[in-house]
């Protein structure tokens, strides 16, 4: 079982940057593969970006690579996702989860958070 909490969601100017966080509640954090999604108004949740469960490997969505970094703390039971040089179209509610497989597909994470909103203005 595991709680997740994210935060650090605002409104900023295009070619700005976020830190989102997302503190979990559960017994192990390493158990778990973590990944972060977005949905945007009107439109399906959407990959963004995924961890393995000690760190050593990340994956991006294209619509991220090169701008966002994922990254987690196990000890702290924390994972984050540094946004960086963002865009009007990042706009959306991001979504911290976790599952038990690698995978970027939503039907592979079994917890989610309740989501924090990204406002990017132009």
């Amino acid at each position: 079982q595991v709680q997740l909490v994210e935060s650090g969601g605002g409104l900023v100017q295009a070619g700005g940057s976020l830190r989102l966080s997302c503190a979990a509640s559960t017994r192990t954090l390493s158990v778990y593969y973590m990944g972060w999604f977005r949905q945007a108004p009107g439109k399906e949740r959407e990959f963004v970006a995924a961890i393995t469960r000690t760190g050593s490997s990340t994956t991006y969505a294209d619509s991220g690579k090169g701008r966002f970094t994922i990254s987690r703390d196990n000890t702290q039971k924390t994972v984050s996702l540094q946004m960086n040089s963002l865009k009007p179209e990042d706009t959306a509610v991001y979504y911290c989860a976790a599952g038990s497989t690698w995978t970027q597909q939503r039907s592979g994470y079994d917890y989610w958070g309740q989501g924090t909103q990204v406002t990017v203005s132009s």
